[in-house]
């Protein structure tokens, strides 16, 4: 099992096996909302995942 330290983009975990877990209920609800949220993680706490795996989800 590949786990994917310090790799940021989520087209690259899913297209090279990389170990990811599933947050797409997550992403609709907070897309559903239509809310503004603002990302206050921490470093490296993953927020360019997040910000990469949402814009896969747009694209489809």
């Amino acid at each position: 099992m590949k786990y994917p330290i310090g790799i940021q983009s989520f087209e690259k975990m899913i297209t090279e096996g990389y170990c990811y877990v599933d947050k797409t209920d997550l992403l609709y609800q907070l897309v559903k909302e239509g809310v503004i949220y603002f990302l206050s993680r921490p470093r490296r706490f993953g927020k360019s995942l997040l910000v990469s795996t949402l814009k896969n989800y747009f694209l489809g």
